[in-house]
């Protein structure tokens, strides 16, 4: 562990390293979509007004990240060949997905599970914070629920519920990828998994835990009815 070893970070691979997690200097777990955050502010110090391209299930975060760093943030279907053909045709220079694919221009758009973690080293490095301080800051300014899986018998009439649920008091209704719904303070995605008869929850809002946790059980009660 980081901690036992004094370590200012530790990473972690998947089978066929392509993807790429870390652990900050006390041993915890990054989720994937901070990451994305400050993989886009690395990118975009290193070229500014670059356009990022990330996932459309954990946003906010991101978008606050880009939009402070003088970048364009791109939403893009899940998945590699959505996320490469997106970042093509908006020429830009990084993809991130919170499920730790992260995608690079000057890699042929291709996803690595190395090129991240050499830039999060260098970025620690040059920066003098650590990775623990620079996540909990985020996590206190957007707390998101993680994503939540679960198993339904319809996920496709389960979706229309949810929307009608929550279509008064939207300001924002998303079908890029699945249902994506925003009001004033905190947001959800809920999205069908394509290999499995589950719908996957995201949950986030604008610096109130409660509210997201709440939302978030709220959200969880009408999928288990």
């Amino acid at each position: 562990m980081c901690a036992l070893s004094s370590a200012d970070i530790g990473v972690a691979f998947d089978g066929d390293f392509d993807r790429c997690f870390f652990f900050d200097e006390k041993g915890t777990f990054v989720p994937g979509e901070y990451v994305v955050g400050l993989l886009g502010a690395i990118f975009l110090e290193k070229e500014p007004g670059s356009k990022i391209v990330h996932d459309p299930r954990v946003i906010w975060n991101t978008q606050d990240i880009v939009a402070d760093n003088g970048g364009a943030s791109i939403q893009s279907k899940t998945g590699h060949a959505f996320i490469k053909q997106t970042m093509r045709a908006e020429e830009a220079i990084y993809g991130g997905e919170m499920s730790a694919h992260h995608y690079f221009r000057d890699f042929a758009y291709c996803d690595s599970g190395m090129i991240p973690w050499l830039l999060m080293a260098e970025f620690i490095s040059k920066s003098g914070r650590s990775l623990a301080d620079m996540v909990a800051a985020r996590a206190l300014a957007f707390p998101c629920s993680g994503e939540i899986n679960s198993t339904v018998t319809d996920p496709v009439a389960l979706l229309s519920a949810v929307e009608d649920r929550y279509a008064e008091g939207s300001i924002l209704i998303e079908r890029l990828d699945g249902l994506g719904m925003e009001f004033d303070d905190w947001r959800f995605n809920l999205r069908l998994s394509n290999t499995e008869p589950v719908v996957r929850l995201n949950v986030e809002s604008r610096g109130d835990g409660a509210l997201m946790k709440a939302k978030t059980e709220e959200l969880l009660a009408l999928i288990n009815a």
